[in-house]
């Protein structure tokens, strides 16, 4: 997310937004990371036009399987795990890099209209690039890949410390997270919890994941890293990494069993539950997750309407100040 961002709309849903008018953000997966980003942009008025942000406009941020602190996942898939930003020659993810390039290249109105993968600004159509052009972009020397300025490099743990040391948890803003896993314990050793429960197309990733062992060979991402740490998991992201900001530096937390022992709500603090679910549960739709998924939802609107709210009052929306 850069400043550009602003570019794709006018006026905005929310035109009222500002420190007045916060908002409640609710993040799934990477998208969490990225309303801690888009939080420090506004802190840090990196949005041209728009010189009087603050980390205010936040009210609270809620997090659903959050990735906070990278994943394991990203090492299956072909990220190198010495450095976390280069990527395997051969792997599913150079697989993937080259089907994405070659779709845009190809720019088939029809398939672009089924799917588009937003590179349009980069001006990958045959048209415009030829057959050289393809070339490049699959060498690496241009296209989306080229600076390595993408989503898989900020979900390796060396990524997500890059990232966390710029990211502040801000004291007047709320936050809360649901760690999702699938996993347990039998005679010391973490396995799925089993299959029923899981998406058949997850099943065997949090296998794989309950079994991840770091390459001796290779230095660990950081001082005390321990596997056994990392292998409770949702089949895409580690528990570990879910429940708050942890690396480099771990940010104010607390586990919540019973949401009344919290009360009243302190801003500034990672507020977090561990649910048994996969990574997908609450977001493919409610017939799958059941009861659960309507608890999840509710629980956070009402905790957002009765019990978050700043200490000064509040300018009611659509009210001039």
């Amino acid at each position: 997310m850069d400043e550009t961002a602003f570019d794709y709309c006018d006026a905005g849903n929310y035109p009222q937004w500002d420190e007045d008018h916060p908002i409640h953000f609710v993040g799934h997966s990477a998208g969490a990371q990225v309303v801690r980003v888009l939080q420090q942009m506004l802190a840090d008025k990196k949005f041209k036009g728009y010189e009087d942000t603050s980390e205010n406009w936040v009210l609270s941020i809620t997090s659903l399987s959050g990735a906070f602190n990278g994943t394991t996942r990203t090492y299956f898939d072909g990220m190198q795990p010495d450095d976390g930003k280069t990527m395997k020659p051969l792997s599913l993810l150079q697989l993937c890099r080259i089907g994405v390039i070659i779709y845009d290249w190809l720019d088939i109105p029809w398939l672009k209209d089924y799917y588009n993968f937003g590179f349009d600004h980069f001006n990958m159509s045959r048209k415009k690039l030829g057959a050289w052009g393809l070339v490049e972009c699959l060498l690496g020397n241009a296209g989306p890949f080229a600076t390595g300025d993408w989503i898989l490099t900020d979900l390796t743990i060396q990524g997500s410390m890059g990232m966390n040391s710029h990211l502040q948890t801000f004291p007047n803003t709320f936050y809360f997270s649901y760690a999702t896993k699938r996993t347990t314990k039998i005679l010391g050793v973490t396995v799925p919890s089993g299959i029923l429960g899981i998406h058949p197309l997850l099943f065997i990733r949090v296998l794989q994941m309950s079994q991840w062992r770091h390459p001796p060979d290779v230095p660990p991402p950081y001082k005390g890293y321990r596997d056994e740490d990392w292998q409770e998991n949702d089949g895409a992201l580690n528990t570990i990494s879910m429940t708050h900001p942890r690396l480099p530096i771990e940010h104010p937390s607390r586990l919540v069993v019973n949401d009344s022992d919290c009360l009243p709500l302190q801003p500034g603090i990672w507020y977090y539950k561990i649910v048994e679910a996969d990574h997908i549960l609450f977001i493919v739709n409610r017939e799958r997750a059941g009861v659960q998924f309507d608890l999840i939802y509710d629980s956070i609107y009402e905790r957002c309407r009765k019990h978050v709210f700043r200490k000064t009052p509040q300018t009611l929306p659509n009210q001039a100040p």
